[in-house]
């Protein structure tokens, strides 16, 4: 049974009685839980939601728990969502179940190393929290806006920078950007996103400008502000004296509607000036720099890493070598080329036919409660070995996510498609004992050319076929 410990971050918090018939210790502060020497295997804050956003703070910055399962009692604001597991489960059971599968995936974490650099602690995060993500969180005090308070925490530095670090990792094939959360744009001096767009002449640069109507004489082509023609109740040019009695004929309203109070200059549009609120640099808004936002979890690559061997980089490129396993990108690159190879020469005496299989393990949530987190990894695992020992050496396949595997398989026919398909079935049953549950598989396949909708790429054929396997 976990030690869960509640911390109430005001008086009125008490853990609810559904809490009573477990281990459960109450703390009115963080400072207080970490005052004891043996550390609560699971964490629930109670309190107002800044509150506990900065409580979670503190104890993710605490080696102790770093790891750990922080929940919350109720929402929380965003800081609470990128540094904790979420809302507290009702049932008591059910954190002893989260806590045991996190309990299991640490014991084959790096091979049961503790993580001990930065970047080991940060990928152990996620190890242990499968379907979890690293999230920015807006921060108008910084100079960058976002920040990504999990890895500042485990850095034990504010002013760590994130965002370099996270690129790096990406890099490396350690972390795969996710979904988009914003677009922001950077001094090019000193990457500040504290930016003031100001309105400027495009003759002289200067901010003194103002909106002002001026009118066209059509006798002269001359063009000065309204008041300068504006004789009395008559409007006569100031520069060949001609009455203008009728607008279209006489005079118009040129389009030009801003005027420079210091050079006296007109112009329809004024230009925008960049200027640094941090560093005091001015620059045009083509030269800043353009960030994107994005959530960050664990690449194929790096789930293999933290399983093989984190200090071992050799190995866990020879892995994915003699697995025949390829990133995202390179797969989608390789599905788009075989794509448009079929498209180009379909219909041809010498059409090359390529097939794409999905398929995915249904009942893998039941493993995990049959069988435990480390024997239903070393299963999965056993599945790709078995996978590429039938299928052959020109095929590739990518891991979507922990239970779904993609194939891309040039010159297969709907026949050969489907011969796959069998022994694959075949293959799979061996790889269980008699007390487990059989693997349970469900395969979508695609033939190219003849089955991919027009205009259609790779992510979006991925995302169709990802359709029919849920």
């Amino acid at each position: 049974m976990a030690r869960l410990a509640w911390v109430s971050l005001h008086h009125q918090a008490r853990p609810p009685e559904a809490m009573a018939g477990i281990d459960c210790l109450r703390f009115s502060s963080v400072p207080q839980l970490l005052e004891q020497s043996t550390a609560s295997d699971v964490v629930v804050l109670d309190g107002p939601a800044d509150a506990m956003g900065k409580a979670a703070l503190g104890l993710r910055r605490h080696t102790a728990y770093q790891q750990a399962l922080i929940y919350t009692a109720q929402p929380g604001d965003d800081w609470c969502a990128a540094l904790t597991d979420g809302i507290a489960p009702n049932d008591p059971n059910q954190i002893s179940v989260a806590w045991s599968q996190w309990n299991e995936r640490l014991q084959v974490f790096n091979r049961g190393l503790p993580p001990q650099r930065l970047d080991h602690r940060v990928l152990c995060w996620l190890w242990l929290r499968p379907t979890a993500t690293l999230l920015p969180v807006r921060d108008c005090r910084s100079a960058g806006i976002y920040r990504y308070p999990l890895v500042e925490a485990i850095a034990a530095d504010s002013s760590f920078n994130s965002f370099g670090w996270l690129q790096q990792k990406r890099q490396e094939n350690l972390l795969e950007a996710g979904s988009l959360t914003d677009r922001i744009r950077q001094c090019s001096q000193c990457q500040s996103s504290r930016l003031n767009y100001v309105d400027v002449c495009p003759e002289c640069h200067g901010l003194d400008i103002a909106r002002q109507p001026s009118l066209h004489c059509f006798v002269c082509g001359h063009v000065a502000p309204q008041q300068e023609f504006l004789k009395g109740e008559l409007l006569i040019c100031p520069n060949c004296l001609s009455r203008l009695r009728h607008i279209g004929s006489d005079y118009d309203r040129p389009m030009e509607n801003y005027r420079c109070r210091d050079c006296s200059a007109f112009f329809i549009d004024a230009e925008v000036d960049v200027r640094c609120f941090d560093c005091d640099h001015n620059e045009q808004p083509d030269d800043l720099r353009v960030r994107e936002v994005r959530h960050f979890g664990l690449s194929e690559t790096g789930r293999l890493a933290c399983h093989q061997g984190l200090d071992d980089n050799a190995l866990t490129a020879s892995s994915f070598q003699r697995q025949k396993l390829m990133g995202e990108s390179d797969f989608l690159e390789a599905l788009n080329w075989q794509m448009a190879i079929a498209r180009r020469y379909s219909g041809s005496a010498s059409t090359t036919i390529a097939s794409v299989l999905g398929l995915k393990l249904m009942n893998l949530e039941a493993l995990l409660g049959q069988a435990g987190e480390g024997r239903t990894i070393a299963m999965l695992d056993n599945l790709v070995e078995r996978l590429m020992q039938v299928i052959r050496d020109t095929d590739r396949c990518m891991r979507g996510s922990e239970d779904v595997l993609w194939l891309l398989l040039p010159q297969a026919s709907a026949g050969g498609l489907q011969r796959l398909q069998q022994r694959l079935e075949e293959a799979v049953m061996t790889l269980h004992d008699r007390n487990e549950s059989p693997l349970e598989l469900r395969f979508v396949g695609c033939v190219l050319p003849d089955q991919i909708q027009t205009d259609e790429d790779a992510p979006l054929l991925l995302a169709r076929l990802n359709g029919d396997l849920n």
